[in-house]
């Protein structure tokens, strides 16, 4: 009905199934049991709130903020039928028309028992039901079952937390929603949550560290040992750092791919950037490498020997007479120009 207040303005008032509901238009206000109240639509308004939750954290975050919304939400209801003095059995059976009378959906309280702190609602056509179906969801939402969650939590004093035996969005004529005393608690959903989305992080970053790694790994194999053609027939290969088992490999390997593509008939070892803590690997690996240069016609020189690398290699049983020394770069690719007939004019 409409009424005239003293000071002019209209409100319309309206009772539906036990649940007052006012409007005074002029001042743009909407009342639901004497509180503030809005109204908004579920398939297009309401559906467009809810695509935006989930498009800006995500889907799995979308669920724990809904469901942490709704079970705050509850305790607040929970809280209002006590401070109203409802029993158990009063909140039972005012329940169903005061959210119908809302827009809920319909709702049937199966069982409930203050004794267990436990309780079974079903619902069906809800308004998430609705804006889930307009989304196209597969799974049920969870800021329903986290509203009754929380209002029986208010309810019974104690935490109540809820398992879906039934849901009308994965084709049951209803949903159905149990609920009991859990130590599952919302702070706990969050928790794992971060802790799942920081453990989600970690293993991107390993990953991208790892391929990282492995272009970084690839770089310096191309860039601490070039092969490099300096002249015709004659290449050189600067050795630096230390050389472990894989990347010694690496480089024989690449090495010997490498010469008959230059048709090299000299191989210039030079030794100057290597470590100045020669291991006897270092000099094994030395001696594998120009035998096996040699037995696909390739001749060695080394050049760049240091003391410390002279010292080391008279205490192995590397045997330097079958290979051409040199101190400098310079002095091993004259040599090997003499060798060819040729000089730098």
């Amino acid at each position: 009905m409409e009424e005239e207040l003293s000071k002019g303005k209209i409100i319309t008032e309206v009772t539906v199934a036990g649940q007052n509901f006012s409007w005074n238009t002029e001042e743009g206000n909407f009342n639901f049991q004497g509180e503030a109240a809005v109204l908004f639509w579920i398939s297009s308004a309401m559906k467009s709130f809810f695509d935006t939750i989930e498009e800006v954290s995500g889907h799995e975050s979308a669920r724990i903020v809904l469901e942490t919304t709704g079970f705050r939400q509850g305790i607040v209801v929970g809280d209002y039928f006590k401070s109203q003095n409802f029993s158990i059995k009063e909140v039972a059976e005012v329940l169903p028309n005061t959210y119908a009378s809302a827009g809920w959906g319909k709702i049937t309280v199966k069982s409930i028992c203050q004794k267990e702190n436990k309780a079974i609602i079903q619902m069906k056509d809800s308004w998430e039901y609705q804006i889930n179906k307009a989304q196209g969801k597969e799974q049920y939402g969870t800021f329903i079952p986290g509203h009754f969650a929380g209002m029986l939590t208010g309810l019974y004093g104690m935490n109540i937390w809820y398992r879906v035996n039934k849901s009308q969005i994965e084709g049951e004529p209803y949903c159905e929603f149990e609920f009991f005393p859990s130590e599952q608690t919302i702070e706990r959903n969050i928790h794992d949550l971060a802790r799942k989305e920081q453990a989600q992080q970690i293993i991107s970053l390993e990953r991208l560290v790892d391929e990282r790694t492995q272009e970084l790994n690839e770089l310096v194999k191309e860039i601490s040992s070039p092969i490099i053609p300096v002249l015709e027939g004659i290449v050189v290969v600067p050795l630096l750092g230390k050389y472990d088992e894989n990347r010694s490999e690496d480089l024989i390997q690449t090495t010997l791919f490498n010469l008959p593509k230059y048709r090299a008939e000299y191989l210039i070892l030079d030794l100057t950037g290597l470590n100045k803590e020669i291991s006897q690997y270092t000099i094994e690996f030395l001696n594998k490498l120009a035998s096996s240069a040699s037995l696909i016609g390739t001749q060695t020189i080394l050049v760049g020997i240091s003391p410390q690398l002279g010292i080391a290699i008279t205490e192995t049983n590397f045997n330097l007479s079958k290979f051409h020394c040199f101190t400098n770069l310079q002095y091993g690719i004259y040599f090997a120009l003499s060798q060819q007939g040729r000089k730098i004019q």
